[in-house]
């Protein structure tokens, strides 16, 4: 497999944002909420005398730890943006709609949108006349997502593909027929996530959660950035490039954040890989911001006139927040991508 050639970009053609979606609906057990729950405080230091198994405890601490960024998040309180937790994406969008005129004019691929956030932002922007187009593995959940939003908004035009994120192959073929299309791409939100609770392996022999959530990301990503580029340099449009990560990034220490492990882990927690796999996500925005430099919350990020002078930064519910200080290491960054390329070219 060959990796993209690098591009020569004039500064403001794209812009890169990291945006922090809720991770709650990956724990709906009581072993997962106490795994996540031990990560959680795990990272902040805490250590336990009671049982290992009493989660409620560990989450109410962890609670406690956070306090100022939960009791935002439970009541919704409105930050700079003037947006908060309880902002809705129809809320959002329709204010971004006021004061960007050309928004029908706009077409967007989000990945992982036959459920959840990604579902409801493709409802949201199909709604206010943004070409949709939804890559999926599962075409039969797309054609209902697509139903569902035409219901509503008969004139909203979808375009669904066949994709699976965690093959190379599928990817490839993914961009090949959309590109096929000869449409522009304004909008690329690498919304689509995984959380497995089992060590797995992607068809190209490498864990499964790594393999979706960020590698395949990363690989659509370079594969579309030409065609992102030369539609902003056609319309004028500023492109945005989103990933949606989560605040389980934080729990990662340098120490465990291995490439090659990541790859092939020996032993596998699913907390962890999915957490190692959402701070890869960052990682890459950033460096990815860096690299362009030198050559309801998704919808505030995808759509807002004011997000232009803000490449590269972390967004939590519409308004920007503070990531790990791993996430913003430079050279782990750097690394991160030259080792994600190899990993390409090699094959």
């Amino acid at each position: 497999m060959t990796a993209q050639p690098s591009l020569t970009i004039a500064p403001n053609k794209i812009d890169l944002t990291i945006l922090s979606a809720a991770g709650c609906t990956y724990y709906m057990d009581a072993e997962s909420i106490s795994t996540a729950a031990s990560g959680f405080c795990r990272s902040f230091g805490c250590c336990f005398t009671q049982n290992p198994k009493d989660s409620l405890m560990k989450i109410l601490l962890s609670l406690v730890i956070n306090m100022k960024a939960t009791m935002k998040y439970l009541t919704g309180i409105a930050g700079p943006s003037g947006y908060g937790s309880k902002s809705t994406a129809e809320k959002v969008t329709q204010d971004c709609v006021c004061s960007m005129p050309t928004i029908s004019q706009l077409t967007a691929i989000i990945s992982g949108a036959t459920s959840g956030i990604g579902a409801e932002t493709a409802r949201v922007l199909a709604n206010h006349g943004v070409r949709v187009i939804i890559p999926a593995r599962d075409l039969i959940k797309a054609a209902e997502v697509k139903e569902c939003i035409q219901k509503e908004s008969p004139a909203a035009e979808i375009i669904l593909l066949e994709m699976d994120l965690s093959s190379f192959a599928s990817i490839q073929k993914f961009c090949s027929d959309f590109l096929s299309l000869g449409l522009p791409l304004h909008i690329l939100i690498n919304n689509a996530g995984i959380y497995s609770h089992r060590l797995e392996y992607s068809e190209d022999k490498i864990e499964m959660t790594f393999a979706t959530n960020y590698l395949g990301h990363f690989l659509l990503t370079e594969i579309l950035l030409r065609k992102m580029v030369e539609t902003a340099a056609e319309s004028g449009i500023q492109g945005r490039i989103i990933n949606v990560t989560s605040v389980i990034h934080k729990w990662v220490k340098k120490e465990d954040f291995c490439f090659s492990k990541m790859l092939n882990p020996k032993s596998y927690n699913a907390a962890h890989a999915y957490a190692q796999s959402k701070l890869a996500n960052i990682l890459h925005a950033k460096e990815l911001a860096r690299k362009l430099k030198g050559a309801a919350t998704t919808c505030y990020v995808a759509l807002s006139p004011l997000m232009g002078a803000v490449s590269g930064n972390y967004f939590a519910d519409c308004n920007e927040s503070r990531c790990s200080a791993l996430a913003n290491d430079e050279i782990e960054a750097r690394k991160l991508w030259e080792q994600t390329h190899h990993t390409f070219t090699k094959r």
